[in-house]
């Protein structure tokens, strides 16, 4: 669609100017009119050859989003009419994917869509969550306070995940650190031993097992094994990608992640704290408990809890309380089945939901701090291990040596 560079006069009689998507220099001046603009002049401008920028794809980061979200909750509550919220919103955005999806929104509700259903033409970006919570927001008259729980549900969501990240950098660092370290002696540095060590051996003596155990895995890796070990790590990682991308591979992968020691019981609690809280966001702000469930089940990130939130979801739907199929799934806690009993028989389970959320978000931080406490040791250790296995195994042949030197001087 063709962008036009425009002049006209308000309802004041002043001059304005700007810049506006429209089919026709005709539609332009409709949309104008409908925000009491006379167009007195306008043109086409001109396409530009664009340089594509590095980093600067058509994605929208989360917390890009809650940050949006909670400005358009301030703007609405202040009274600011939705089309001048969008278009401000849309003017100060950095994301210039995100500006024009925003200048689209506003287009539509300019033309007499509702925001739900503009938003919801933009799927990469709202997804079914963010619409329907909208939508709501809109039928109810409380826009405001639903994107207030919006940009909160989003913000708790960015930092559950912030924790995550920040707990798995150093361990991911060390084991860089350990690979690119063991690497570099295997692969430079033991060959310059082997050299020396074959100058310096008599007829018929041999290296110590451990040396030679160590010799032969760096010639392993300086050949073509190092090539091809990397091949296998790197064509292992596509091939369970790509295996994961299948309806089978996906059950059985997301299964196995849950039944993996430690780990498995952190991440159950991080969907426990996900279910739980988008429900309780979904409930309390009036989307209905059948929808709200395929929502939830829908953000799960796991088909295993997708499948059990799901079961919950057909349960209710026969009419079953909301506890009972909760608790037959075998995926949630005990506890959460009592909790939402609670909450079921006394009218707030949305609020009972929520503070199911707020217990496991603490209880992933304080799993990931001990998980992260337990790690660091362990790793130093394997690491020092490791070199020092390597480095004492190239000093045998020496002390060998040394040995034989001392017994001839005597």
């Amino acid at each position: 669609m063709p962008t036009f560079a425009y002049k006209g006069r308000n309802r004041l009689n002043e001059i304005v100017s700007g810049e506006k998507e429209a089919a026709s220099q005709d539609e332009l001046r409709a949309l104008l009119r409908r925000e009491q603009i006379v167009m007195t002049q306008a043109s086409e401008k001109g396409r530009e050859i664009s340089i594509p920028k590095l980093g600067r794809g058509k994605k929208v980061k989360a917390n890009e989003l809650a940050v949006f979200t909670r400005q358009f909750s301030v703007m609405i509550d202040a009274g600011l009419p939705l089309v001048s919220c969008l278009d401000i919103l849309a003017q100060q955005q950095q994301n210039a994917f995100f500006k024009d999806v925003l200048n689209q929104v506003r287009q539509n509700v300019e033309e007499g869509g509702t925001l739900a259903s503009s938003l919801a033409k933009h799927p990469k970006v709202f997804d079914n969550l963010y619409t329907h919570m909208v939508e709501a927001g809109e039928t109810g008259g409380v826009l405001d306070l639903i994107l207030q729980r919006l940009a909160t549900l989003i913000e708790k969501v960015v930092k559950l995940k912030r924790n995550i990240v920040s707990a798995s950098i150093y361990p991911a660092a060390v084991v860089c650190v350990a690979i690119a370290a063991v690497a570099t002696i295997m692969v430079v540095v033991i060959p310059q031993f082997e050299t020396i060590f074959i100058g310096l051996l008599g007829p018929g003596e041999a290296l110590p097992l451990p040396t030679r155990i160590v010799m032969g895995i760096s010639n392993f890796l300086a050949g073509w094994g190092g090539i091809a070990s990397l091949a296998i790590i790197i064509g292992s990682v596509f091939g369970v990608r790509t295996y994961y991308k299948t309806p089978k591979g996906r059950w059985q992968i997301d299964a196995l992640m849950l039944k993996l020691p430690i780990f498995g019981s952190i991440l159950r609690k991080i969907a426990v704290a996900r279910f739980s809280r988008i429900l309780s966001t979904l409930l309390s702000s009036g989307v209905p408990i059948l929808q709200s469930l395929e929502i939830t089940a829908k953000t799960a990130g796991n088909v295993i809890i997708e499948d059990a939130i799901l079961k919950v979801r057909a349960g209710v739907e026969r009419g079953e309380s909301f506890v009972e199929p909760l608790k037959a799934t075998d995926v949630f806690p005990h506890m959460v089945g009592q909790m939402v009993g609670v909450g079921e028989q006394t009218g707030a389970l949305d609020a009972m939901l929520g503070k199911i959320a707020d217990f496991y978000e603490e209880e992933v931080d304080s799993a990931i701090a001990d998980l992260l406490a337990m790690i660091e040791p362990v790793l130093i250790a394997f690491l020092g291990v490791t070199i020092g296995g390597i480095v004492i195994s190239m000093y045998l042949p020496l002390f060998t040596l040394i040995g034989k030197l001392a017994s001839g001087a005597k």
